[in-house]
């Protein structure tokens, strides 16, 4: 029996849908899950998603749909979780081209629809903003997510959409969400986060990060992004729930537009309309901006200080737990030197580890640190 997730964001997501599929589906029946390979700066120093063209080792799944095995390399300068995902997960990656726009991606899911005649169809998303009408003042990145709901809605099969950690991206929050979330379909448990935690020790995804973390029980509130945003942290947050498809697209704005798109440049002109910007081109901004940084030298005794400084601030705004890419960038270290700081703190300071997070306090709510 074949299983299809598709990860409406990428990153992350295509995590997160491993956790759904051994907490829905058991450890047994492993899935497709149809992802995009955009990892962001700390990843990636190359703006936007990644296509065919940017890897080797790639193996044809259909005419349209390229598997992506743990051999795949992606091409220098580029960079991709994709390969070590397929390394020490026991499912399939299969990877979602944008370069043809919505009509493009639709193509890819009819394609493996036709040759995997799955037994489901699940398209999932981290955190909610694929509910977002697009003129939300907290809306980040829409593109992704908006392409993927496009192509599900023309697509002859049943989808069912999945929102898993609602507001845990940061774009929509829990409350926002609430009016459009339907019937709960699981509540993740520390049990269902153990296929994934390996890889959530190096995956810098801070949604999913989050999820998992929520699942074992961490409550509070967590400061993520360069911007330093805060994310509760509640008895929600590790819930999934089943949005009617049909009117998750009569609600987002982009998704809609963007439906007969046959480039990426076509879309991503569509989401400058539609919201305002575009987020490739925030990630070509940013791109420029630290090219120019000098990164910070990670010197123990530095480091530590600096991060006491920091959790007291922090602590005075409410925080009780942040992520390590929020730790990396706020201690001017680059994505290359994200695992050297995980290490040092975690064995320096081990009760604070909130796996995958990082507690201000020592005090993880209920959470039993492991040091590695």
């Amino acid at each position: 029996m074949t299983r299809l997730i598709v990860a409406a964001g990428g990153g992350g997501d295509a995590v997160a849908a491993a956790m759904l599929n051994a907490a829905l589906y058991g450890d047994e029946d492993q899935a497709v899950i149809l992802t995009y390979a955009w990892d962001r700066l700390l990843i990636d120093p190359v703006p936007g998603p990644r296509g065919p063209d940017d890897f080797t080792g790639l193996e044809p799944l259909t005419p349209t749909v390229w598997k992506v095995p743990a051999e795949a390399r992606p091409i220098a300068p580029t960079g991709s979780t994709l390969p070590r995902l397929a390394a020490e997960l026991p499912h399939t990656f299969a990877l979602i081209d944008p370069r043809h726009g919505a009509e493009g991606v639709t193509r890819q899911l009819k394609d493996l629809v036709t040759r995997l005649q799955p037994t489901s169809i699940d398209l999932l998303d981290v955190g909610g903003d694929v509910l977002a009408r697009g003129d939300e003042p907290t809306l980040k990145s829409p593109l992704a997510d908006s392409l993927t709901l496009a192509a599900c809605g023309q697509v002859n099969a049943p989808i069912r959409l999945l929102v898993a950690g609602p507001g845990l991206d940061g774009e929509l929050s829990h409350e926002d969400l609430q009016g459009m979330l339907g019937a709960l379909v699981h509540t993740f448990t520390a049990r269902d986060a153990e296929p994934t935690s390996a890889v959530l020790e190096w995956h810098p995804s801070e949604a999913t990060g989050m999820l998992a973390a929520t699942a074992r029980g961490v409550r509070g509130t967590c400061e993520v992004r360069d911007a330093g945003l805060p994310i509760p942290l509640t008895d929600e947050s590790p819930t999934v729930h089943e949005v009617d498809l049909d009117e998750a697209l009569s609600r987002n704005e982009l998704a809609r537009a963007i439906m007969s798109t046959t480039t990426r440049d076509q879309a991503e002109a569509l989401s400058r309309e539609v919201c305002g910007f575009s987020e490739i081109d925030y990630e070509r901004n940013k791109a420029l901006w630290l090219k120019e940084q000098q990164p910070a030298t990670l010197d123990a005794q530095a480091v530590l200080h600096q991060l006491t400084q920091f959790e007291a601030e922090a602590q005075g705004r409410g925080v009780t737990h942040t992520t390590f890419r929020h730790l990396t960038e706020i201690l001017n270290l680059d994505g290359s030197q994200r695992d050297d700081l995980r290490r040092l703190l975690i064995n320096s300071r081990p009760e604070q580890y909130a796996a995958p997070l990082w507690s201000l306090t020592g005090n993880n709510s209920g959470h039993t640190s492991r040091t590695l």
